[in-house]
């Protein structure tokens, strides 16, 4: 991919956008909120498909596990939305992390991806936001690498690049996936240790934002605070809503700052390596907290305020 292209594919969109989602929707409770985030962007966001990503952990004893549960919360929340229509463009997604850097996992997300993004172009590239283990990009890359230059991969992984180490969950689960994708694609990188730490809420302003606002509300103030009271285990807690940033990326409202830099390398020991004469990527180093919050509780609160 020639530098121009590279920088007409980094650009934020200056108009309305397509976009996928790539979403673990089940492993924590950030994904929910940001599928409903950009399902209520729509003014500037179309959203095209959902793709449910593996992952593996106390919720899950499995890659594959973890996508079907993930695949079975993407369609509860598009009901909560109010969203049916968007129910035939929920694809499942890869029941295991790549084997190697050069074999895909082939799956409904990956091919999906891999065909779709065939319709774009680097003017005019299809956005993938992706907010999990990045292994239905990867494999949909290693499917058809005709599509790198028709697609700008928003991804929430890795830890900012002066942390002591990068062992972040989306990217220590398949770090080959995360190789495919920063050698092959034009990338937005959304730190999260340092960078998108930074988002985060409390149960005070949870139940003053959504508490009783309508189902959609009631349900992400819940799983918030029952999910914030396990892993914390203390009366005092905050908890980042990760996921919403990388959407918040695509939008016109100033809610992120970023630079050009040189591609890490997401390396298998759990750490960046730097080669300052690799492709450009966009790095986020700052998420403007008050003012993305503001714009995430006003539009789930105003889900159906119309009808």
């Amino acid at each position: 991919m020639d530098m121009e292209k590279r920088l007409s594919l980094l650009r934020r969109p200056r108009g309305p956008a397509d976009v996928v989602l790539d979403t673990d929707t089940y492993n924590e409770i950030d994904d929910q909120y940001a599928l409903s985030y950009l399902a209520l962007s729509g003014d500037e966001l179309n959203l095209k498909a959902v793709y449910a990503a593996p992952f593996s952990n106390r919720r899950a004893e499995t890659p594959e596990k973890g996508m079907d549960l993930s695949y079975q919360e993407i369609l509860k929340v598009l009901t909560l939305l109010g969203r049916e229509d968007m129910k035939a463009s929920v694809y499942r997604g890869s029941v295991s992390y790549l084997p190697d850097e050069n074999t895909p996992v082939v799956s409904e997300a990956a091919r999906d991806l891999a065909q779709r993004a065939m319709e774009y172009t680097p003017e005019s590239p299809l956005y993938v936001v992706a907010i999990a283990a990045i292994t239905n990009v990867a494999s949909a890359l290693l499917l058809n690498p005709a599509i790198a230059d028709r697609i700008t991969v928003i991804w929430l992984g890795g830890h900012s690049f002066d942390w002591p180490n990068n062992h972040e969950f989306n990217c220590y689960q398949d770090v080959a996936a995360a190789r495919v994708v920063m050698d092959r694609a034009a990338v937005v990188l959304l730190p999260c240790m340092g960078v998108v730490s930074s988002f985060a809420t409390t149960k005070p302003e949870l139940e003053y934002w959504l508490k009783g606002q309508n189902p959609l509300c009631d349900y992400l103030y819940e799983v918030t605070v029952a999910e914030s009271k396990e892993s914390h285990r203390g009366r005092c807690w905050s908890k980042p809503i990760w996921d919403v940033c990388a959407v918040a990326w695509l939008l016109s409202g100033g809610f992120t700052e970023d630079r050009l830099e040189p591609a890490p390398i997401p390396e298998y020991d759990d750490r960046w390596a730097f080669d300052r004469t690799r492709p450009l990527i966009r790095y986020v180093y700052r998420i403007h907290r008050d003012r993305l919050f503001e714009d995430l509780f006003m539009k789930l609160r105003g889900l159906g305020a119309a009808e």
